[in-house]
């Protein structure tokens, strides 16, 4: 199995997650409940490995956390601040 990896990340969202989450006064568990009723399988655990950047992403949770948070999915990727290689 091949590791997937930017730039020796597992996702790109960790550090945004977190602050957006802590700013709106949601707790890991909180939101991990939230994204359970949406029918995403994840966990207080989960939470935490996703913003440790130690746990991938998937799109369906991208854009359940962001309607959790009531966010765009820009703002969670924070896209302005990525830097892209010239192919």
């Amino acid at each position: 199995m091949r590791k997937i990896c930017y730039y020796n990340n597992k996702n790109i969202i960790s550090e945004k997650l977190k602050a957006l989450r802590e700013r709106k006064g949601i707790s890991q568990s909180n939101l991990a409940a939230k994204l359970q009723t949406m029918n995403v399988n994840i966990d207080q655990q989960m939470i935490s490995k996703i913003e440790q950047n130690k746990r991938q992403v998937t799109d369906y949770e991208l854009v359940c956390i962001c309607k959790c948070l009531c966010v765009t999915a820009d703002e969670l990727l924070d896209l302005a601040k990525l830097e892209f290689e010239n192919n």
